[in-house]
């Protein structure tokens, strides 16, 4: 079993930052493209950050130059780094990752549970 693990998530007025942290553990044999999505009410999960395992990273148009994310391969975990945050930033962030468990043959898809950012005006 493999479980994702957010933190981070918090009200913050628009201009803050705020860093979100997801770390994976259970029977991990290893793991490749970690990612953040997000889902605003009303509106669909859409991608937000990716990074491969080889750290080459892709952002959605509406975050360029105000997010980065990054990951600690020892311990399995990612992050995002959000700064001059807007009130459109606000949604439920969703980690996500492809991973391989020990004695299995195929990469599976998993999510964690979901933070929530709100960005005040």
């Amino acid at each position: 079993q493999v479980q994702l693990v957010e933190s981070g998530g918090g009200l913050v007025q628009a201009g803050g930052s705020l860093r979100l942290s997801c770390a994976a553990s259970g029977s991990i044999f290893v793991i490749s493209t970690m990612g953040w999505y997000r889902q605003a009410p009303g509106k669909q999960r859409e991608l937000v950050a990716t990074i491969t395992s080889g750290d080459n990273t892709d952002y959605v148009d509406s975050v360029k130059g105000r997010f980065t994310i990054s990951r600690d391969n020892a311990e399995n975990t990612v992050y995002l780094q959000m700064n001059s945050l807007k009130p459109e930033d606000t949604a439920v962030y969703y980690c996500n990752a492809h991973i391989i468990e020990r004695y299995q043959h195929q990469i599976n898809n998993y999510w964690g549970q979901g933070t929530q950012v709100t960005v005040s005006s």
